[in-house]
């Protein structure tokens, strides 16, 4: 795809982000067909069908392991509705970890795209290099712009 069409659709990711309900975990995926035409999107959050709304969970540890990162919720998202994610090219605001990166290869997306400039902390750094080794590996496409 063009520079402009990267830039919007990564643009939406950073707007999908927006409604995390996690403001520490602030992610957004959009995932785009050969065509351009968005086949599903996700956010950082509580995944669909799970409720938050027992005394809206404070405590990080009982949290956490309920929450499904943004390409997994668009994964899910697109499953429920019969769209196929194969071929397709994945936005994000954040690069996948490696959780998110072997979802997105059994998805059979094959481009993943995501901001320039994304500063990753030296925690999470290991685990980054895990995921793009994962990616290279399947043949996936990552790319920054």
């Amino acid at each position: 795809m063009s520079e402009k069409w990267d830039r919007r659709f990564l643009d939406l990711a950073r707007h999908i982000a927006d409604w995390s309900k996690d403001p520490s975990t602030k992610v957004g995926c959009v995932v785009v067909g050969a065509d351009r035409e968005i086949r599903s999107t996700g956010f950082n959050g509580f995944p669909r069908g799970i409720s938050d709304d027992a005394g809206r969970l404070t405590d990080r540890a009982k949290k956490y392991p309920l929450i499904c990162h943004a390409e997994e919720n668009a994964i899910m998202h697109a499953a429920r509705i019969g769209m196929t994610l194969k071929d397709c090219v994945a936005y994000v605001t954040w690069p996948p970890c490696s959780r998110c990166a072997r979802s997105l290869i059994q998805a059979g997306v094959s481009e993943i795209v995501y901001p320039e400039g994304c500063e990753i902390p030296d925690r999470w750094r290991e685990d980054f290099d895990t995921s793009h080794g994962m990616l290279a590996e399947a043949g996936v496409v990552v790319r920054s712009a």
